[in-house]
Formats: C-alpha cells, structure tokens, sequence
C-alpha cells in the first residue's frame, strides 16, 4: 500500500490523544450561537440573555461531569491555560504563605515550563520521580510538603503513556496538610470517572477538543474557597476569575461534548479497554522485542504506548501514515522536536530506546476491524524498518 494515494475516508485516526473531530451533536448545537444567537453574554437585553443562558447550561453539563458546583467552572481557552492559571494564580496569591511548589517529572510541559518560570520568579519546585510504570508514589508527594509548600500539582492521567496516578491518596495527603492540590486531566476528563469531592481536588484542568468538543476551549475547576489571582486582567467575565468576552460557541460545544462523554462513558469505557487489550495483546504477540511502556492495568482505556528496538518511531510514523494510520511518537505539543521524550527518560528508558516509541489512542471511531487492519500491517512495518536500520 505505500505509495497509493489513500482517500479521507478510508484513513484510520489512532491520535485520539492529540485531538479527537467534533461531533455531530456538538457541531448541531454550537451552530446556533454564530449567527441566530450571537450576543455578548456581558450585555443586558433578550441575545446577552440568551448567551448568558447558554452559558450557565454548558457550566452545569462541565460540572455534573466531574461532581463539582456550576460556580466552580471557570471557562479558558483550554488545558495550558488553565494548568497556567493553577499554579500562577496559587503562586501569586499566596506568595507571602510560601513559595515551593511539589509536581513530577512526568507532568504535561504546560505543568513543567510554567513550573521553569516561576522558579526564574524566586520560587521553589520539586520535581517528584516516577517509577518504570510512570507512577508517582504518594509516599515522596508526602514527603516533599513543608510548612513553604502552596500547591502540588499531580496529573491525573500521563498524555503519553497513559498511566493513572493515585489521585485521590495524593489528595488526602494534600488536603490533610492543608496544600492545595491540582491536577492536569486534560487526557483524563470524560474518559474515566472523576469525582472532584471523592478524590480530594481543589483545582482541575481541562480541554474540550480532547473529547470531541471544540478546540480553543476548556476549564479550570477551582473548589469553592480557593482564590487565586487572575492571569488575564479587563472585565468581570468568569466570576472575575479570567476577563474576556465569553467563546459562547465554543463553550456551548464543550458543553454538549461533556454531556455525550457522562452518557457514554461507562459504555465507552468498556468497549475502548477491550480494543485496546486486543492491540496490545497483539503487538506483544507477533512483534520481538517489543515493550509496553506505562503502567499494564493502571492506564487509561484508549492509550497503548509502545517502543520497539532498532528502529526510529518517527520512520515508523511515516510508513504507518502511507499505510493510512495516523499514529504518533509522544505528545501532539512535542511530536515536531527530534528530542527524546521526557517521560521516557523520567522513566528510566535510554535517549535510544526513548526514539523507538509508538503512541496509539483509540477513540468512539475505533472498530475491531481497524485494531486487525493495524495489527496485520505494523508487525511488517516494524521488521523492514530493523533490516533497513544501521543500528540492527
């Protein structure tokens, strides 16, 4: 097949991490609100009404999917500003409090780079190991908190390799402290169950386009009674807590994409885990030296995350593209840079090891039937990339 020229249609999409398409009932409702219903949402008469109605309705769909309060969602533009706005806004408000932040070396760079730049503001971080699993021991978060620390920041689920951190353990002990604790569930959020009261979370971030929502759009959960300081100064739209005028489409889509992901999530859950324990069963099966990275059981149902010796996963990328599957080496935000990833080198996995991976993330569109197609070409793929390679 390399070489064909391979229609649209007939393509298969396995980067559900990077992005998913809206959907179909997403795009219906979201339709309205460009031009029949197009207020401000600020303003006074029938169409701010009307925008300030939609609004509230899309604040309720975010927040019954993770068991917070309405008046606890506040919109962004999605999971890096809300992951800046976490530890910025804790940071700048309670500077007089303490200045060490806790996070891990896993974390999304929107977690790490924020992180690198408030160092450079005088404060302290640490940078908490995880094991070859990529899971971090709420034992070291425990550990790390002094009398100075004023936020850990723990992600729920890694973007990369899938592994599931103990939340609600890293919660109890924060919450126990007195520490704020957020976590990044951009990869997470509608796609397991999350419980903002059960697992102890004061602030959580999360992206409408991971969960075939719109992009451009997303939320920061802050639990009632934490204040922090706005990133984004002006008006009082958001409680105060980010001014601009209100994407109302867009928030109206991530709306209606949480209340598709709450119906469907058991279901959907299921359906992905078995798909996913196919391909993974069947790489492990029919390719050598072939190894899962993150954790076997503690991952997330649509991530398998693979490396496979003596090749390069960008080359592996690129025939599996003129195959016509779309797959990728790391994360979207990091897939055009030629450095190893930092989660497999946090890991414990060697610079060359680290080039050989393989992220494929399934999705609603995932059939059985893609999962074989995929399995009968990769393992063909994989061995001529070790024949032609200088490294075999």
């Amino acid at each position: 097949m390399i070489g064909k020229k391979i229609p649209h249609s007939e393509r298969i999409y396995m980067d559900h991490a990077a992005t998913t398409p809206v959907a179909a009932e997403v795009l219906d409702e979201m339709r309205h609100y460009f031009n029949e219903r197009f207020g401000n949402a600020s303003t006074l008469y029938f169409f701010g009404n009307e925008a300030r109605d939609a609004l509230h309705e899309a604040r309720k769909s975010v927040a019954k999917l993770i068991n917070a309060s309405p008046d606890e969602i506040v919109f962004t533009s999605g999971g890096t500003e809300s992951d800046n706005t976490a530890l910025k806004g804790i940071a700048l408000t309670n500077r007089e409090k303490g200045n060490h932040i806790i996070t891990s070396t896993i974390e999304h760079n929107a977690i790490l780079k924020t992180c690198k730049f408030l160092e450079s503001q005088g404060f302290d971080v640490t940078y908490l190991p995880a094991d070859k699993k990529g899971m971090v021991d709420p034992r070291d978060v425990e550990k790390s908190i002094t009398d100075r620390t004023i936020i850990v920041s723990i992600m729920h689920a890694n973007n990369e390799i899938g592994t599931i951190q103990p939340i609600e353990e890293i919660g109890r002990i924060c919450r126990s402290k007195g520490v704020i604790f957020h976590t990044d569930a951009v990869q997470s959020f509608g796609k397991i169950p999350i419980d903002v009261k059960k697992m102890n979370i004061d602030m959580l971030s999360a992206s409408s386009h991971k969960i075939y929502g719109p992009k451009g759009v997303g939320c920061l959960f802050a639990r009632k009674g934490v204040e922090f300081v706005s990133l984004i100064h002006g008006g009082s739209h958001e409680f105060g807590k980010r001014a601009g005028t209100e994407n109302v489409a867009g928030i109206v889509g991530f709306g209606k994409a949480c209340e598709l992901a709450r119906k469907e999530l058991k279901n959907e859950m299921e359906r992905e885990t078995r798909l996913r324990d196919m391909l993974i069963n069947g790489i492990l099966d029919n390719i050598p030296d072939s190894y899962l990275n993150g954790h076997p059981e503690k991952r997330l149902p649509n991530n398998v995350h693979f490396r496979f010796k003596h090749i390069e996963g960008e080359s592996l990328v690129l025939h599996l593209d003129m195959k016509g599957i779309s797959a990728s080496t790391q994360s979207a935000c990091s897939s055009k840079s030629l450095k190893p990833s930092h989660v497999l080198l946090a890991i414990g996995l060697s610079e060359k090891d680290s080039h050989g991976s393989l992220r494929l993330t399934l999705g609603r569109d995932t059939t059985e039937e893609q999962i074989k197609y995929l399995l009968s070409v990769l393992p063909e793929t994989v061995e001529y990339l070790r024949k032609v390679s200088p490294c075999v």
